[in-house]
């Protein structure tokens, strides 16, 4: 564990407040589940819970069907990044970060249909989705499905197909 220097006191109801500086730096967003767990050396965790990357089996699988069944790129991502890809290199786009684009559009909530094509992480700027469809389940939003681009045009059943894997996924968080 890196050490911040940071020291807090906890309330009579056993809160703790978490520092901006930390907030910001791992990106801790109000209403974020947090798991809690202590370490071998008696310390206590705080790591941000990703109920997407819990279903990471179920996140590959989909890809699989999904660029088997409409040959088109595809990824899934929880909040921060992406947690399963098919049709493009697995190595490259797995674990990597957001794009501050590709999250806003998952903000929106609203699937998003770009021909020009949505960043879909910094550190891989020749990666653009086509189609985005938010991953919402029990009301939270966990993630998104998106389409990479590829030369052939999104029609509109890549579109439901995407909007249709999202809803798939979500249901499969909430079992």
């Amino acid at each position: 564990m890196k050490a911040t220097g940071i020291v807090r006191r906890i309330d009579d109801l056993g809160r703790v407040v978490i520092p901006k500086e930390i907030r910001r730096t791992m990106r801790l967003r109000e209403g974020e589940p947090l798991e809690i767990f202590t370490d071998s050396t008696g310390g206590v965790v705080f790591k941000k819970y990703s109920p997407a990357g819990e279903q990471t089996s179920t996140a590959t699988n989909l890809c699989e069907s999904i660029y088997r069944t409409c040959s088109r790129p595809v990824v899934i991502c929880d909040r921060d990044s992406i947690i399963a890809s098919a049709g493009s290199s697995r190595r490259e786009l797995e674990g990597k970060p957001l794009s501050c684009e590709l999250e806003k559009i998952m903000e929106s909530r609203q699937l998003k249909k770009s021909d020009e094509g949505v960043p879909v992480s910094p550190s891989l700027p020749t990666v653009a989705a086509s189609v985005v469809a938010p991953v919402i389940s029990e009301g939270d939003l966990c993630g998104c499905v998106a389409f990479l681009k590829s030369d052939d045009p999104i029609s509109e059943l890549d579109v439901r197909m995407a909007q249709t894997s999202a809803m798939f996924f979500a249901r499969q968080m909430e079992n």
